[in-house]
């Protein structure tokens, strides 16, 4: 089972800080990203790092937390909410990965509304940040 085995990986990259370099050894070259803000599918390691990084730094507050998984085959569904500046967000991630439990493609879906825009407004900011260093 492949997402077993990546779904074990994301989480020990995600509780261990989501870092570029952590999530670099568990996004296959040619991975998939696609964001719930952003129109066009963004292809290539190097991007998806980027946003994953980015939605680290912006999702990843103390009051994160999955509350659901489903498992089947190459694929994994995460349920995730958090608050940001007042706002609850309720998302998920779902996943596909390899036969080797790497990250092949990664969609990200937000509701309601109201956290679409924030999280729009903060992942832009973070992305900012990311390109200036």
């Amino acid at each position: 089972m492949s997402a077993k085995v990546g779904l074990k990986r994301w989480h020990e990259v995600i509780e261990g800080g989501s870092s570029p370099e952590a999530l670099s050894a568990i996004i296959r070259e040619d991975a998939v990203f696609h964001s719930p803000v952003v129109h066009t599918p963004q292809v290539g390691r190097p991007i998806v790092v980027a946003y994953l990084s980015a939605a680290g730094q912006t999702l990843g507050n103390e009051s994160f937390e999955y509350v659901r998984e489903l498992v089947d085959g190459e694929n994994a569904m995460i349920e995730f909410q958090t608050t940001m500046d007042g706002i609850h967000v309720n998302g998920i991630d779902l996943i596909r990965f390899d036969e080797d439990g790497n990250i092949v493609d990664f969609k990200v879906m937000v509701r309601p509304l109201k956290a679409v825009n924030k999280v729009w407004e903060k992942m832009a900011a973070q992305l900012e940040r990311q390109k200036a260093s």
